[in-house]
């Protein structure tokens, strides 16, 4: 960057915002977003440790849902993988699309509950609390021919939303529990009817201001719903396309730009606001079959769930060169 001339004086206010790192800097044209890629933890493939999805909690740690393991885990900040809780085994599953009971979002109170999805074709699919010291409950039951993927937790509203894959369904889940409510469905939301289907509409569900915003892995589309003023869904808007085998995503800072976790390209990609796509990490940083993306600070997480690929299953950090603005 060239030398200015003059260097104008910071405020009090704006000198220790830069130093927190809150006033984004751009960087040059050459220089990648994401750097200082590494694997904080391998985990166990034979044993089901598949990460579906993952909530970061305050010091740094991890928790990752294992899909069919049916367990929540905590990764600590240092690698170490714990076992918190297991779901009770379901005999006869029929889990649409994947046949095996499986836990597929996660999201985390500030209290520090974790809420689950738990997909099993049976009367067990619905939403599941796990408070600090109890054993898991369900709070919510969800249709037993849906596909509850994506999970995110609104704490200022004291709801939970649900992207339902196999239903085209976003669901609408008291945080205290009780009856789901079909909050946003139609096209937008639902997989494709016919080849290259694989089945999976809704799935990656993220709240961010005043609106919901929802990935759908067969139309390969990012979705921004508005949530209006009495709480119900406004107009679904597309705000990306092209976007072959999302998964999960994150916001990487203020604005609506999105990282995006691509599971069956192996890549990681930011998309920006203006609906431009550049990819940020590959599987030569490690990723195998990513499955959702978590960002603290400038710190990124991205678990991979070595769904296809067969080979590593893991938990990769890396780190953002600046913040994202508010375009």
């Amino acid at each position: 960057m060239p030398r200015l001339p003059r260097r104008p004086r910071l405020t009090g206010a704006a000198a220790a915002a830069l130093a927190l790192g809150l006033i984004a800097a751009p960087a040059a044209a050459h220089e990648p977003l994401v750097t200082d890629t590494r694997v904080l933890a391998h985990l166990d493939l034979a044993a089901g440790q598949t990460p579906e999805n993952i909530a970061l909690g305050p010091d740094g740690s991890a928790d990752l849902a294992f899909a069919f393991a049916r367990q929540i885990a905590h990764v600590t900040d240092d690698g170490r993988v714990q076992t918190r809780a297991t779901l009770p085994a379901v005999a006869h599953s029929r889990t649409p699309l994947l046949h095996s009971p499986v836990v597929t979002g996660i999201a985390r109170a500030h209290d520090g509950t974790l809420y689950v999805n738990y997909a099993t074709g049976t009367s067990a699919t619905g939403v599941w609390r796990l408070s600090p010291g109890d054993a898991p409950e369900q709070i919510a039951a969800l249709p037993a021919d849906g596909l509850p993927n994506g999970l995110a937790l609104d704490e200022q509203r004291g709801v939970l939303y649900v992207a339902d894959s196999a239903r085209g369904t976003v669901w609408r889940v008291p945080q205290a529990g009780g009856s789901a409510t079909a909050w946003a469905k139609g096209a937008a939301l639902a997989p494709l009817p016919a080849a290259p289907a694989r089945g999976f509409g809704a799935n990656g569900v993220k709240v961010r201001r005043d609106a919901v915003w929802v990935s759908n892995t067969d139309r390969g589309t990012l979705l921004r719903i508005p949530v209006l003023p009495d709480g119900a869904a406004g107009p679904v808007e597309t705000r990306a396309d092209g976007l072959a085998g999302i998964d999960d995503f994150a916001f990487p800072g203020h604005g609506r730009s999105v990282l995006a976790a691509l599971n069956t390209g192996n890549r990681v990609v930011l998309v920006s606001a203006d609906g431009t796509v550049t990819t940020v990490l590959t599987a030569r940083d490690g990723l195998s079959n990513p499955s959702s993306v978590a960002v603290r600070g400038r710190t990124v997480y991205v678990p991979s769930a070595a769904s296809t690929t067969r080979h590593d299953p893991n938990l990769l950090l890396a780190r953002l060169r600046h913040l994202i603005g508010r375009g």
